[in-house]
């Protein structure tokens, strides 16, 4: 017999055979339409799972699945402890970990206008590491990359800045789907517009994901068990998504209605997290469910060029996490605190959350303090857009607009492969909605049936 052992939080999926009939999971495809993500074990397949985060698995002496059992389980059992002493236990912890994770490499470190990888900045910066930054930005969009210099600048890395053109992903989309193997929808990663360029930069990635989930607040201040559910729900729902994801519901002919079905499983595993506070359930949920689905899914991309590391991913952050009180965790006052007293001066660049101000001023981003930004950060887009060059805030803008894009999107959107399992009118009815009525409620929609084509085309023998 055969054991493998998952970490907490996986940084990849692990695919595995089991009992069941060789058809596609329509169930989870509509769930997957809705979310951009597959939930819990669900894959394309029925008789195809993930084994789960966290767990123990185990096989027969001929390779093959047997079953999983848990090895930890989230949980809230806070210490009683200061928040001095907090920051001091994170401060050894975190350190500890970017230094064991990089030893004896050069570090490629994504930098970007959040606390994330600021926080790994300053410790990198500490530590003595030597570090390439890098950043980018949307052709036409915030310069987030100005943030990112000044940080590298600060902390004496070298950098590099990246713009993200219009229309790269039609050269790149066949080897996207690949890595990922179209189990994200295609236009969040805008890593792959730059990915050649990974491979002189330097030796090993420390990634910032899931830093934000960790150190802020699970839900929101106020909000009760009972609301739980129905916020889950309307969280992880893209704009569009339920659209699509009960006109295929109703297309294939399922049992009941797809949003009844999406709520008793979001209850389920709600209801297997033994946890009593709302906001550390709601982020016990996010990390079983979100990180290793969503947000683990491109980290290939970056694997494809070096290997990865992520700090916050680590299995003692996470226990850590478990133990530290929810006023200490909200509102990201660790991460903060950290950065200020390693770094003062990279504490006053930009939060790009709360831009204009910093991580000394951002409690002023209310009225009036935000006021004058807001009036001429406005006024800017409103002159771009007059001139012809709209601010572009998200990749499928850039991926999905013009007519060249158009041309490329309806190739795949219409083609042979699609039409086999979505209805021609349906993906019509949306496509139509998205170039007519409103792009951005309906981008997701489609994006999710580009992502379908690409992987039926490359499932086409399956």
């Amino acid at each position: 017999m055969k054991i493998t052992k998952s970490p907490i939080i996986p940084q990849k999926s692990t695919l595995v055979s089991i009992e069941a009939k060789h058809e596609l999971d329509k169930e989870a495809l509509c769930v997957f339409a809705a979310t951009g993500f597959f939930l819990d074990t669900d894959s394309y397949w029925k008789d195809r799972k993930v084994v789960p985060p966290a767990s123990t698995h185990k096989y027969d002496t001929a390779g093959n699945y047997l079953e999983s059992s848990p090895w930890f389980s989230w949980h809230y059992t806070p210490r009683d402890i200061s928040f001095k002493e907090a920051l001091t236990e994170f401060t050894t912890l975190f350190e500890t970990i970017i230094a064991e994770q990089t030893a004896n490499h050069k570090v490629i470190l994504p930098l970007s206008g959040g606390l994330d990888s600021r926080t790994q900045a300053v410790a990198f910066q500490h530590l003595g590491k030597k570090v390439q930054a890098y950043s980018y930005e949307f052709k036409g969009g915030y310069p987030e990359t100005k943030i990112a210099k000044t940080l590298a600048t600060i902390c004496d890395f070298e950098f590099q800045k990246f713009e993200i053109d219009k229309g790269y992903l039609w050269n790149v989309i066949a080897e996207l789907a690949n890595i990922n193997g179209c189990y994200s929808e295609f236009t969040h990663p805008r890593q792959m517009a730059v990915i050649d360029a990974f491979e002189t930069m330097g030796t090993v990635f420390s990634l910032g994901h899931w830093g934000d989930v960790l150190f802020d607040r699970g839900a929101p201040e106020g909000l009760n068990m009972e609301q739980l559910p129905d916020y889950i729900f309307k969280a992880v729902v893209k704009k569009g998504g339920l659209v699509l994801a009960n006109s295929l519901w109703q297309q294939w002919s399922l049992e009941g209605t797809f949003e009844a079905y999406f709520r008793k499983r979001i209850q389920t595993l709600l209801d297997a997290i033994a946890i009593d506070n709302v906001s550390a359930k709601m982020r016990a949920f996010k990390s079983l469910y979100w990180a290793p689905r969503w947000t683990s899914t491109n980290l290939s991309i970056f694997a494809e060029k070096h290997p990865i590391t992520l700090p916050y991913y680590d299995d003692r952050m996470c226990q850590f996490i478990c133990t530290i009180p929810e006023a200490y965790l909200a509102d990201r006052k660790l991460q903060i605190a950290y950065i200020k007293a390693r770094n003062e001066q990279a504490a006053r660049v930009t939060w790009q959350a709360h831009k204009p101000f910093n991580l000394y001023t951002f409690h002023k981003n209310q009225s009036p303090h935000n006021i004058p930004y807001r009036v001429v950060n406005k006024l800017q887009r409103e002159i771009k857009k007059t001139l012809g060059t709209p601010y572009v805030q998200r990749n499928w803008e850039l991926q999905f607009l013009g007519k060249e894009n158009e041309k490329e999107l309806e190739k795949q959107l219409f083609g042979n492969a699609l039409s086999g399992l979505v209805d021609v009118e349906l993906t019509k009815e949306i496509y139509s909605k998205f170039k007519h009525e409103d792009a951005v409620y309906y981008s997701h929609p489609v994006s999710m049936l580009l992502t379908l084509s690409i992987w039926l085309q490359n499932n086409k023998d399956n």
